[in-house]
């Protein structure tokens, strides 16, 4: 094991907590190849297998669950010291880590710029994730900010909402329902369309929920999607109407291939929230990023994106 090192660690642990090379392989923006090139000298290291495979499968051998719980310890014990050592560095030459959900990603990196070019030096690491994965980062302490919806309830967590976010349902421009200008359409003319939907535990999901109530049951769904950009090109085709954060759809709306709806009791207006771990202690940087989200995060997104 002396011979281990740092990124064969991190490697094998995203691997067991994937349990799969592919994802894991997405994930670290590696190659799959590359990624089963370090566990294989990890296991050189270790002079046992740390995986299994059955079937399709892999599954962590008893070897490697005893490995996994150093690993953990040793991978936080780094961070701890680049944390510390972030601090004696201030703002500028320090790493700002975000984390933020799909729909954010259609304007988040303005943000992160903008905030860069009031702070030279500032190193930017932004990754954007599913509400799950979002959730499991900021769990494993692996990224010292979150952009999300809805802040956990099962985690001990500073919540703090700096702007808007509207939930609309959005229709091609020749869709029956888009002509419907005499007034609010009521939900009971609604859910007689069918809709291209998130998959069942996204935000957008939960949002839906939200905006839908009981009604949700009674949704004709023609297509569920995993992916935002899917959903308006399906909704574009004439598939179904669409639930999207009203923050997704600028460049349609600009292009005008697709239309929002106006129906009784939208938009659903929630928040965005910046997010951490109550007892974590922020780097500087990411301490000045949440305030600079608090301070101006809401006129920025309204300057990024347009009206209906």
């Amino acid at each position: 094991m002396k011979n281990a090192t740092l990124r064969q660690l991190k490697v094998f642990e995203t691997v067991a907590r994937r349990l799969s090379f592919s994802r894991a392989a997405e994930e670290l923006h590696l190659t799959q190849p590359a990624v089963s090139t370090q566990v294989r000298t990890l296991e050189g290291h270790v002079g046992m297998p740390l995986f299994e495979q059955l079937g399709k499968k892999i599954y962590l051998t008893q070897a490697g669950e005893e490995l996994l719980h150093f690993c953990r310890a040793i991978i936080q014990q780094f961070d701890e010291a680049e944390d510390a050592m972030a601090q004696l560095k201030g703002i500028a030459g320090g790493k700002l880590n975000v984390a933020v959900i799909s729909a954010g990603d259609y304007f988040f990196p303005q943000l992160m710029v903008a905030f860069a070019r009031q702070h030279p030096g500032v190193q930017l690491n932004l990754t954007v994730h599913n509400r799950e994965e979002l959730l499991d980062k900021l769990a494993a302490n692996r990224t010292d900010l979150a952009v999300m919806v809805r802040p956990p309830a099962e985690l001990d967590t500073q919540n703090d909402a700096f702007a808007p976010h509207p939930y609309v349902i959005v229709a091609a421009p020749d869709h029956p329902l888009a002509a419907a200008r005499h007034g609010r359409i009521p939900m009971s003319d609604l859910i007689r369309h069918p809709f291209v939907i998130r998959e069942p535990g996204s935000d957008t999901w939960f949002s839906m929920q939200d905006a839908f109530g009981p009604h949700l049951a009674e949704l004709s769904v023609a297509m569920e999607i995993k992916s935002t950009e899917t959903i308006k090109q399906a909704v574009i085709a004439g598939i179904g109407l669409g639930f999207l954060s009203f923050h997704t759809i600028g460049r349609e709306l600009a292009a005008r291939s697709l239309v929002v709806l106006e129906v009784e009791g939208f938009p659903l207006m929630l928040n965005w929230y910046v997010v951490h771990r109550r007892e974590k202690r922020l780097p500087p940087v990411a301490r000045a990023f949440r305030q600079f989200l608090l301070d101006e995060g809401k006129a920025r997104i309204d300057a990024l994106i347009p009206s209906s």
